[in-house]
């Protein structure tokens, strides 16, 4: 691993955020906020900035590739992307000619992670039938890697009519980067090597290094393949502050919020400080000072052999306030001394 090559990034959901008085920020707002979020993580020298999609109230981007269009005019060198794009339930077209328009917005800066999703609301809501959930990932996958190299395309699936000799426009000045996010299947990490598009590991939970596994599968397939060395990325959610018990403090209440809101959905049990806890010391969590969040990030990257690490900063409805000192302190201290410590222990 070259040190010098990793990259860095944010994630949002766009997560809707409280007032000082803890009532809720208009979603309109939230958006607003967004923006501001990524030009400062474009003034600190972090690497990407992506946004999620979601259809649901506690999350305000529910069209992502728009709000990158507003960043793509307003900042000068982060890539932006998706945290992801939820292929299955849109149509691989227009996916392709949302970003290639960003990417001429933007001047080359444009990324895409594809993904299914954990989130099943867009099915219904755009009319797709759950019971197609893999199938309708697996075409639209095939159909966007198709697009890829910006030629005429000729291609038919199961799902929708068949391609003949197709053009795409706009096309890109130098090609476009499809990534897979993967959760943790060992099918959908080979597919993601099939199709030659690097991997982004999403581990929301556990330690990082129970994923092993699927890094040293995804480079076996690639060697197999003859692919050569694809970038391996990890999303990741985590929290900085100047202290470790100001970063504990701010984050616990906002992340049980989140956690169990979801969790009700999902037929989870509560969640309470012991499991937020866990998650920090032993899990996914990188939470704390820059040291800690450092720390913790370099063992990840040492650990997987990452590229990329992506840090998913908003986790509930924490104050933008806070979520910009964490940017800050992520862009100006912490990668810094990740890297420092990949290098000293090179």
């Amino acid at each position: 691993m070259n040190v010098s090559d990793v990259k860095f990034g944010l994630n949002t959901f766009g997560d809707v955020t409280v007032d000082a008085a803890g009532a809720p920020v208009h979603q309109a707002q939230v958006i607003r906020d967004v923006i501001e979020e990524g030009r400062l993580a474009d003034r600190v020298g972090i690497d990407y900035f992506a946004v999620g999609e979601h259809h649901r109230a506690d999350f305000a981007v529910s069209a992502p590739d728009v709000v990158l269009a507003g960043l793509a005019t307003v900042t000068d060198t982060i890539r932006l992307g998706t945290a992801v794009t939820v292929l299955s339930s849109d149509d691989p077209i227009r996916v392709f000619e949302r970003f290639s328009t960003i990417d001429a917005m933007s001047e080359g800066r444009a990324d895409i992670i594809l993904g299914r999703g954990s989130f099943i609301e867009s099915f219904p809501l755009f009319g797709f039938d759950l019971a197609q959930y893999e199938e309708l990932f697996s075409e639209k996958l095939d159909l966007f890697a198709a697009l890829l190299p910006e030629e005429p395309v000729t291609w038919s699936g199961e799902l929708r009519p068949p391609l003949e000799n197709q053009e795409v426009y706009p096309r890109t000045e130098n090609g476009m980067t499809a990534w897979v996010a993967v959760g943790g299947s060992p099918e959908s990490v080979i597919r993601a090597a099939r199709y030659k598009m690097p991997l982004m590991l999403a581990v929301i939970g556990g330690n990082a290094r129970r994923f092993r596994p699927f890094a040293d599968l995804y480079r076996q397939a690639n060697e197999q393949l003859g692919n050569g060395d694809l970038p391996i990325g990890v999303h990741s959610p985590g929290f900085v502050a100047d202290t470790d018990e100001e970063a504990r403090e701010l984050l616990m209440p906002h992340w049980l919020d989140n956690r169990n809101v979801i969790g009700k959905e999902r037929g989870w049990g509560p969640a309470g400080p012991d499991e937020f806890d866990s998650e920090v010391r032993h899990g996914a969590l990188a939470v704390g000072s820059p040291d800690t969040v450092a720390r913790k990030i370099a063992d990840a990257i040492q650990a997987l052999g990452l590229s990329r690490f992506d840090l998913k900063y908003s986790n509930g409805p924490m104050p933008h306030e806070h979520l910009m000192r964490c940017i800050e302190l992520y862009g100006t201290e912490v990668i810094p001394r990740v890297r420092r410590i990949l290098e000293r222990e090179a």
